[in-house]
């Protein structure tokens, strides 16, 4: 019921705005018309005439702020794929590694995996063209397509001497936007928010009572790097946590029409869950939504760096049946009454430049505590979570990863030498006779020696100080990165995680977490 009604108050602002002016816009498609057919007509080569029609759109769009934007085709396409939780493609996860297209993990049971592809090959071609210029993002646009239309791609795989040829069907692939939960200690759990989707509060329900089960009392709920996505599920998501009557959000337009205020509805779920939200600047919109209104009604606890600032809110308007305009229409407000949107020049927001202390207004949450305004949602205990260089370059050159890929097919003079205990049913097949990890695996000073060597002989160059200073840090990735190619990347998340300086902080602050749950 309570979708239904979201999903038609927002179909009614759409629907019952305004109409433009008949005359306004005969005259301005007019003007537009005229000038693309005089490009048409004299510019001195072929002109497309639908590519200058968008262009002209985005660049109208351009003048207002940055998150009003024009969706061709392939753009409107993808949005909905990242709405409705499901694309069409190979089932792959990729990764740009210096210049080579890497297969980090073939989801189960997609096509890609059927087929045989592995962890660690490498798509030197799509189509029969190199993939060495283009980026992952490009690659993923090349690789989905329509279901059931073909495509074809090169393998290079490490022990092969001559490149694989396969032509992969594509298929429906889930695309979740709520891929991690598991259990960190016998009674926290943690869960993953990568995006806000039309699924997300379906998956999250499910996910949350799969820790129900598992013994758990607490929860870390992370929302790093998730940039949005649908203002009905932040509303839902908020839902779950706050007692009916609560505040979760206002938004208010030039329109009035948008004016509106939004209040949790349900309750008996999880509003006495003592609760820690991670969010970092690459937290925007919806969990910013989330955010706000657990700190301002003081039911939980925010631990991670500032979010982005994004307090704006987006309707797309369907030009057509495949393109569309996301136009802002309104500013959102938390329940303490502020806006968090940060940017004041197209510059500074870019930069992610922050706003001055003194130039943010002040707010108060339900119970008095000092919150601000106009530059996103401030955390409770600020971390910091930053990569040394040498960490940093690690990462990007796919060195870990090429690492632990190698370290469990016993391919490292290490890896060759020692024998880790295992029960069978945690034993990956085709393992049998290599190196063995069971899941109380440490990643010790041996392992980060013979990493160490591997870099030496893949002549990557590095300082011994350097690489002594960020070991603690290595030590973490290699463990991710072995636990990933060996249990799944999940089981590597887990590990990590506990390794996490924002997780153990989260942990370390559940006391005043469970306290607020009891005070309310």
């Amino acid at each position: 019921m309570l979708k239904k009604c979201f999903a038609f108050l927002i179909l009614f602002i759409i629907v019952f705005l305004p109409a433009i002016d008949d005359d306004v816009w005969t005259t301005s498609l007019d003007k537009m018309s005229s000038l693309l057919e005089l490009i048409k007509k004299n510019y001195h080569r072929e002109f497309e005439y639908d590519k200058g029609v968008y262009a002209s759109i985005r660049g109208m769009l351009h003048t207002l702020d940055p998150h009003s934007y024009f969706l061709d085709p392939e753009s409107f396409s993808r949005m909905q794929e990242d709405y409705r939780g499901k694309y069409f493609g190979l089932g792959i996860l990729i990764q740009k590694q210096e210049d080579r297209l890497v297969v980090i993990s073939p989801i189960e049971g997609g096509p890609a995996s059927r087929l045989g592809i592995q962890a660690g090959d490498i798509i030197s071609h799509i189509e029969g063209k190199s993939t060495k210029p283009i980026s992952s993002l490009d690659a993923v646009h090349l690789l989905r397509g329509p279901k059931g239309k073909p495509v074809n791609i090169t393998i290079v795989r490490e022990g092969l001497d001559e490149p694989l040829e396969l032509t992969v069907v594509r298929d429906e692939i889930p695309l979740h936007s709520v891929p991690y939960s598991f259990m960190l200690t016998e009674d926290t759990g943690y869960i993953f928010i990568r995006n806000f989707a039309e699924t997300t509060t379906d998956e999250f329900e499910g996910r949350i009572r799969a820790l129900e089960i598992q013994g758990m009392k607490r929860l870390i709920l992370d929302m790093r790097g998730n940039s949005g996505g649908t203002f009905l599920q932040a509303l839902e998501i908020s839902d779950e946590f706050l007692a009916r009557g609560d505040q979760i959000v206002s938004i208010r337009g030039r329109n009035k029409g948008y004016n509106r205020e939004f209040f949790a509805v349900r309750d008996e779920q999880y509003e006495n869950l003592p609760l820690v939200i991670l969010i970092n600047q690459g937290s925007a919109s919806a969990p910013e939504i989330v955010a706000g209104a657990v700190k301002d009604n003081d039911r939980g606890i925010i631990v991670g760096q500032n979010s982005w600032g994004k307090g704006l809110v987006q309707t797309v308007f369907p030009l057509s049946p495949n393109t569309a305009v996301a136009l802002t229409t309104a500013k959102y407000f938390t329940p303490s009454g502020r806006s968090i949107q940060k940017y004041s020049s197209v510059d500074n927001y870019v930069l992610h430049q922050a706003v001055p202390e003194e130039e943010r207004e002040v707010r108060y949450t339900a119970k008095g505590r000092k919150v601000l305004g106009q530059g996103g949602i401030a955390p409770d205990y600020e971390v910091d979570f930053l990569y040394s260089n040498i960490t940093a370059s690690l990462v990007f050159r796919g060195r870990f990863f090429t690492y632990a890929q190698k370290f469990v097919n016993g391919e490292t003079p290490l890896s060759k030498t020692l024998l880790f205990p295992s029960n069978e049913s945690e034993s990956s097949p085709g393992k049998q006779g290599k190196i063995n990890i069971n899941r109380g695996f440490k990643v010790g000073q041996r392992v980060v020696e013979d990493f160490r060597n591997f870099l030496t002989k893949g002549g990557f160059e590095f300082s011994q100080k350097d690489f002594t200073d960020a070991e603690e840090e290595i030590k973490r990735e290699l463990e991710r990165e072995i636990y990933s190619s060996y249990f799944g990347i999940e089981e590597g998340i887990r590990v990590f995680r506990k390794n996490d300086p924002v997780v153990l902080k989260a942990i370390e602050v559940f006391s005043e977490a469970a306290a607020l749950v009891r005070d309310r």
